[in-house]
């Protein structure tokens, strides 16, 4: 230790050491607090293999930041009001050939048994066929139906999120500009169309839906005018709902706001109180609210030239997709993965299909897996413990260019969630978005067989940040 002049060390009295700050092999640090030195140890890691000259070109791109900011805003920004309810048939003139998914685009070959029995279940549904089996060859050859993602149609669906055109939507609207988007009604949990389910049970459950409980919703939103679904996302997460597996809260706020309007909706009582059990006892309605809201404020922060902001991420039940702000339409995929996490009575991993739904849009948004520290309950739906949940909310903030002033958790001093995930931070950092899910049976029919944690293949968001690298202009 160096002296002064007079001999005495040159630290003053009572003046801490200096922090030691270390990165990588966490020996040293190990070592350092063992001798009494305080440590802080940083999360560093190279960043993914093979991305230094594209992640480099990216940065450089003196548009990235300030487009990357117009994402954020415009993400925080966007209202989304719940203004309709209607058959697709109406809202996106599906005719009854025409059938909509989840995920990024997929032919018949390569889909996963749930979505397959989900097409097959609504293809019954809307009467081309006797027998949902029959509707196989119809797919598989191309020429009897089509198929389409949701998110070319402006909406969203959860798990298979099969939509045919006499299937009843929410219609959600941002009044600033007038853009809509759009999401099927929940079924419920169990045996369900979205699960891959086609039972006979299951298409009078959707023929209920689509002469009853759609009309009836219909009319409760139009008495009751626009309900700002953005405020109820905010208050849910006061209350412990994180808006994709935990929507509790949600949905018993959207029954407060409409059951006077639903009870004077001059239907017979008989239907609004098989429709107001139905609703009350569903604890994931609120989800197709959340998912469509979620699109249209990340639909607003789409086309920004320079922008590495995602405005997607997608599962079909094979292919898990992505799109960046800065890319247009293009859907950047890799495998889609298998969920860990808790199962249902006997069922394994042998017995799930990999990850499937649009709902990971409710994360692309901040919420889901990105908000689970305000719903530490949901590890018991998904597996883990409370201190993953908060971790996995600290953890993403490492991703994303902002924070959302309207959505908080209090857990963490009401801290907003972290919003407007990086491609360049994810290649940068290899921490891979957190995103919570249900997990479908492998085999079509099944339905549900548990819930659980996954992330998207590592391996295509250097895709995504090759194609924006090759986007910048050259000086």
């Amino acid at each position: 230790m160096r002296s002064g002049a007079n001999g005495s060390s040159s630290r003053l009295i009572g003046q801490q050491p200096p922090t030691l700050l270390t990165a990588g092999v966490g020996l040293f640090a190990e070592a350092a607090a063992e001798q009494g030195s305080p440590v802080h140890q940083v999360d560093w890691r190279p960043p993914m293999a093979g991305t230094e000259a594209d992640l480099a070109t990216v940065q450089a791109d003196p548009r990235r930041q300030p487009a990357n900011a117009e994402a954020l805003r415009r993400i925080v920004g966007t209202e989304a009001l719940l203004v309709d309810v209607l058959p697709a048939e109406v809202a996106l003139q599906l005719d009854r050939a025409e059938f909509l998914h989840a995920g990024p685009p997929i032919e018949w070959e390569r889909a996963s048994g749930p979505l397959r029995g989900a097409l097959l279940g609504a293809a019954a549904l809307e009467g081309g066929v006797d027998q949902p089996e029959q509707a196989e060859q119809l797919f598989a050859s191309g020429t009897g139906y089509t198929l389409q993602p949701c998110h070319h149609r402006s909406a969203v669906g959860p798990m298979a999120g099969v939509v045919s055109s006499s299937m009843w939507l929410f219609v959600v609207q941002d009044p600033a500009t007038g853009r809509q988007t759009y999401c099927s009604l929940n079924e419920g949990l169990g045996k369900v169309l979205r699960y891959g389910a086609y039972s006979p049970d299951v298409l009078d459950r959707l023929r209920w839906m689509s002469a009853v409980l759609g009309p009836l919703l219909q009319t409760a939103v139009r008495r009751h005018g626009p309900v700002d679904l953005k405020a109820i996302l905010a208050q849910m997460l006061q209350m412990g709902d994180e808006a994709h597996n935990r929507n509790r809260a949600g949905t018993l706020m959207l029954l407060r706001e409409l059951l006077p309007d639903l009870i004077d909706s001059g239907r017979p009582a008989a239907e609004v109180a098989e429709a107001v059990r139905f609703i009350a006892g569903n604890d994931h309605f609120f989800l197709n609210l959340a998912m469509p809201a979620c699109k249209l404020t990340l639909d607003a922060a789409r086309d920004l030239p320079g922008s590495s902001v995602l405005v997607a991420m997608a599962r079909n039940g094979t292919d898990f997709g992505i799109q960046l702000s800065g890319t247009g339409d293009e859907w950047f995929t890799g495998p889609a993965q298998l969920a860990d996490g808790l199962f249902l009575g006997s069922y394994g991993p042998d017995d799930a299909n990999p990850d499937i739904g649009d709902s990971a849009i409710t994360e692309t948004a901040g919420l889901g897996g990105f908000a689970m520290a305000a719903a530490p309950a949901i590890v018991r739906f998904v597996g883990g413990e409370v201190s993953d949940a908060l971790a996995a909310s600290r953890r993403m903030y490492e991703i994303t260019v902002g924070e959302h002033p309207m959505y908080s958790i209090p857990v963490l001093d009401f801290r907003g969630c972290p919003t407007g995930i990086d491609a360049t931070l994810v290649v940068r950092t290899q921490i891979l978005p957190q995103i919570n899910t249900g997990m479908a049976g492998r085999v079509a029919g099944v339905g549900q067989v548990g819930a659980g944690l996954v992330t998207p293949p590592a391996e295509i968001f250097p895709k995504a940040l090759a194609a924006l690298a090759a986007r910048v202009p050259v000086r």
